[in-house]
C-alpha cells in the first residue's frame, strides 16, 4: 500500500498553520506513508537528565559496539545532519566527551547477550545495504539496545545515531488518534460526532460518517494517495482546506462502517477536526498536549523550510543504486503522516501508553480495541509468536518505519529508517524473535534462482488474507507479478527458491506452501500474514 509519501510542511512561511505557505528551500524529500501494501496490511531524543543506558553508533560501521551509561543530554552530539563533524567521535572507557558546553561521563558496561545478537543482526543488514537508520529495543522500560546504522547523510558521511530524527510516515496516525481522544475527554468532541459537524460544505455522501469511521479506516472515503494526480501534486504546497478539496468530490468506495479500507484521507480530516475543536493548529496542539507533557523534545511536524538539527536525509535505492528520495511538500502528508521523531522519543511515547498521563484507561482501551480487520485507532492489533502485539508501520518518500509494542511482555521494538526499501517489518519480526528466544535467520544477500517460467502458472491465483485484504498473483510472460488489494500497481517478485519469492521495492517476501494434493494453496507474506488461495 501507499502509506503517506514523504514530505515536509513549510511552517516557516506561515506561523499559524503547518499546511499553509510557500514551499521551503531545497530540502531533499522524504515521502509520506510508503506505497507498500505490506505497510497497508498491518499497516526522545535521549531523556533530559539521566537517560537510560544505551548503545551509541560508532563511526566505523563494523566496529564492536560500546555499552555506555550517560549523565546529561547527549542529543547535541549525535545524528547531526549536514554538519561537518570531522572524523568520528571516539568514545573511550572512563573518558569525558564534550560537545559545546556539554560534557558526559562515559563508562563501559557489558552488553546483554540479546543486545549482542540484535547488534550482530543489524550490522549484517546494514553491511548488505538493506538497512540504514536506528533501532531501539526495550523491556520493562529499560533499553536493551539503542543504536544507529548506516548514514544519516550519505553525502557528508554523517552516521545515524539514537538521536537522529526521521520522518515516521503513518506512525503519525497514532498521535492524531490520541489528540482526538484527548479532546473527547476535554468535552470538545466525541468520536460519534458526524464529520460534517467540522467540515464546511460537507458532501452529502459524508453525512453518515462519524469520527470513529475515520479513526478505524471504515469511512469509505478514497485514499487521496491513490488518486491519479497524486504524484504530480505531492510536491505542491497546500492548505488543509486545499488538501481536503483534492478528494472531497470523490464518491465513497463503500457505505460507512461496511468494511475496512486503509485511507490517509480520513486522518487528514481528523487533523482538520482537531484544529476546529481545539482552536489551535494541528502541530501546536500536539506539541502542547502530547510532546511537551511527555518530554518528547525531538518529535514534531516536519517542515521543508525549517533548519532541523539531527534530521536524516531520505534515500531510495531503485535497482541497487542509492539516490535522494523524491520531493514531497510536507503540507501534503499533514495529520496522516507529517511527523518526525527519534527512537528515544518513541520510547517515551510507549511508556506513556501504559499510564493515565495523557488519557484515561477507558480512552486507551478504545484506542487499542480492534474494529474491522483488527485495526484500532492508529494501531493494528494482532499477535506475533503467540504474544499480543499492537503495532503500525509508516512510509514516506525516503523513509520507512515500524513500532511494535508487546504490552503483556512490556517489550518495545522501534525501527526507523532513512532508506525507503528497508524491510522494517521483517526486521521487527526478527528482533522480536531474538527477544523472545524464537527462531530467526541472519540477513543474507538476496539471490535470484532460475525457474522455468512455464511453472509460474502454478502460483497464479487470489490469496485471501483477511475479509478485506487479498494478494493476487499473476503471470505475465517470464514475469511473476503480485498485487495487494487497495495498493499500487502490481510488482514483480523474483524466485529465491521454488517456494520463496521476493521483491525489493516494495520490500515483500512471499513463501508459498503446497497442499496435500501438491498444488500451492497458501502464501505467507513477510512472515506475518497468511493468505489462502480461493478458486
Amino acid at each position: 500500500m501507499r502509506e503517506l509519501k514523504r514530505g515536509r510542511v513549510p511552517q516557516a512561511a506561515v506561523p499559524k498553520h503547518p499546511g499553509e505557505g510557500t514551499p521551503g528551500g531545497g530540502a531533499r524529500p522524504p515521502n509520506l506513508e510508503t506505497k507498500y501494501m505490506a505497510a497497508r496490511m498491518l499497516d526522545a531524543k535521549a531523556n533530559r537528565g539521566a537517560p537510560d543506558a544505551h548503545f551509541l553508533s560508532e563511526m566505523e560501521p563494523h566496529s564492536e559496539p560500546l555499552r555506555i551509561s550517560v549523565d546529561g543530554p547527549i542529543s547535541a552530539v549525535l545524528g547531526r545532519r549536514k554538519v561537518p563533524m570531522g572524523s568520528r567521535i571516539a568514545f573511550r572507557i572512563g573518558a569525558l566527551l564534550c560537545a559545546g558546553l556539554t560534557c558526559i561521563q562515559v563508562q563501559a558496561q557489558a552488553p546483554s547477550p540479546q543486545a549482542v545478537k540484535i547488534d550482530r543482526y543489524m550490522r549484517a543488514s546494514a553491511k548488505l545495504g538493506q538497512f540504514s537508520g536506528a533501532v531501539l529495543v526495550a523491556r520493562s522500560g529499560k533499553v536493551v539496545l539503542s543504536r544507529g546504522y548506516g548514514m544519516a547523510d550519505a553525502e557528508w558521511s554523517i552516521p545515524n545515531g539514537p538521536a537522529t530524527k526521521y520522518r515516521i510516515g503513518s506512525i503519525t496516525k497514532q498521535f492524531t488518534a490520541m489528540a482526538v481522544m484527548i479532546l473527547q475527554e476535554r468535552g470538545a468532541l466525541t468520536v460519534s460526532d458526524p464529520i460534517c459537524n467540522y467540515i464546511a460544505n460537507c458532501p452529502v455522501a459524508w453525512r453518515p460518517i462519524a469520527l470513529h469511521h475515520l479513526l478505524s479506516h471504515t469511512s469509505g472515503i478514497p485514499d487521496y494517495l491513490a488518486l491519479p494526480d497524486y504524484d504530480k501534486t505531492k510536491s505542491q504546497p497546500t492548505t488543509v482546506n486545499g488538501l481536503i478539496a483534492r478528494f472531497k468530490g470523490q464518491p465513497l468506495n463503500f457505505a460507512p462502517g461496511e468494511k475496512f479500507e486503509y485511507s490517509n484521507s480520513g486522518y487528514v480530516l481528523l487533523g482538520a477536526v482537531i484544529e476546529k475543536a481545539s482552536g489551535e493548529p494541528y502541530d501546536e496542539f500536539l506539541r502542547h498536549s502530547i510532546f511537551k507533557p511527555l518530554g518528547m523534545s525531538s518529535t514534531g511536524y516536519d517542515s521543508n523550510a525549517a533548519v532541523l538539527p539531527g534530521r536524516a536525509s531520505g534515500y531510495t535505492k531503485p535497482r541497487d543504486t542509492l539516490m535522494n528520495a523524491e520531493f514531497i511538500d510536507m503540507s501534503v502528508p499533514y495529520a496522516a503522516g507529517g511527523l518526525y521523531s527519534t527512537t528515544s522519543d518513541l520510547l517515551l511515547w510507549d511508556k506513556a501508553l501504559g499510564t493515565n498521563k495523557l488519557v484515561s484507561r477507558k480512552s486507551l482501551q478504545a484506542i487499542f480495541t480492534p474494529d474491522k480487520d483488527m485495526v484500532g485507532y492508529g494501531w493494528a492489533i494482532g499477535s506475533l509468536f503467540n504474544r499480543r502485539m499492537v503495532h503500525h508501520n509508516g512510509g514516506i518518500d525516503g523513509f520507512t518505519s515500524n513500532i511494535a509494542r508487546f504490552p503483556d511482555d512490556k517489550v518495545l521494538i522501534v525501527v526507523l529508517s532513512n532508506l525507503e526499501q528497508s524491510p522494517v517489518d521483517a526486521i521487527t519480526k526478527d528482533l522480536a524473535a531474538i527477544v523472545f528466544g524464537e527462531k530467526y535467520a541472519m540477513p543474507t544477500a538476496l539471490k535470484i534462482v532460475k525457474l522455468d517460467p512455464a511453472t509460474y502458472g502454478s502460483y497464479v491465483g487470489k490469496y485471501v488474507i483477511t475479509a478485506d485484504i487479498s494478494l493476487t498473483v499473476t503471470h505475465d510472460g517470464d514475469h511473476l507479478m503480485a498485487k495487494l488489494s487497495g495498493g499500487d500497481d502490481a510488482f514483480e517478485v523474483f524466485p529465491e527458491s521454488e517456494t520463496k519469492f521476493f521483491s525489493k521495492d516494495p520490500p515483500v517476501e512471499l513463501v508459498f506452501a503446497r497442499s496435500a494434493s501438491g498444488g500451492f494453496d497458501t502464501v505467507s507474506v513477510n512472515g506475518q500474514y497468511t493468505g489462502k488461495r480461493v478458486p
